[in-house]
C-alpha cells in the first residue's frame, strides 16, 4: 500500500488537461510554480514524507514534470480566494487534498481513503533571470 500512498503523492501534482470553464480562471492571482510538501500524520501504510513540484495556470494545477503513474486520474484547481482542491482516483484508491494558497505559501491537509492522512504546505518559487551586460 506505500505504492498507492506514494501514486497519490506524486499524482497530487498532476491534473487532466482538459478545457476548463471560463470561472476557472478565478485564480489566476496564484499563476506560477509551487514546491509543495506532503507530511503524512496518520497511517502506517504511507512514507512519512513527499515532495514535488506543480505549476498554477489560470486557476488550473498543471505538471511541471511527469513522476507519478498514469494509472491515476487527478483533477483539480485553484480558485479566486486561493481555496485548493485536488481529488486523484485509481483503481485501488480515492484521495483528496484541500486547503488555500496565499501570496507566497500554502497550507492544507490530504489523505487517501482511510488508508493514511496528513497536511501539505507550499512555497511559491522565485524565478531570476540572470542579464548580461
Amino acid at each position: 500500500m506505500s505504492k498507492l500512498a506514494l501514486t497519490f503523492a506524486l499524482a497530487a501534482g498532476l491534473t487532466s488537461h482538459m478545457a476548463l470553464p471560463a470561472g476557472a480562471r478565478d485564480g489566476a492571482n496564484y499563476d506560477g510554480n509551487w514546491s509543495v510538501e506532503l507530511v503524512t500524520e496518520t497511517g502506517a501504510l504511507c512514507d512519512a514524507r513527499y515532495s514535488y513540484s506543480l505549476s498554477v495556470q489560470d486557476g488550473q494545477v498543471r505538471p511541471i514534470a511527469r513522476a507519478a503513474s498514469s494509472a491515476a486520474t487527478v483533477t483539480g484547481r485553484v480558485g479566486r480566494d486561493g481555496a485548493v482542491g485536488l481529488n486523484v482516483a485509481t483503481s485501488a484508491a480515492n484521495g483528496s487534498a484541500s486547503g488555500r494558497l496565499q501570496t507566497q505559501s500554502g497550507s492544507g491537509t490530504w489523505k487517501v481513503s482511510a488508508l493514511c492522512s496528513g497536511r501539505w504546505t507550499a512555497r511559491r518559487q522565485t524565478t531570476r533571470t540572470a542579464l548580461a551586460d
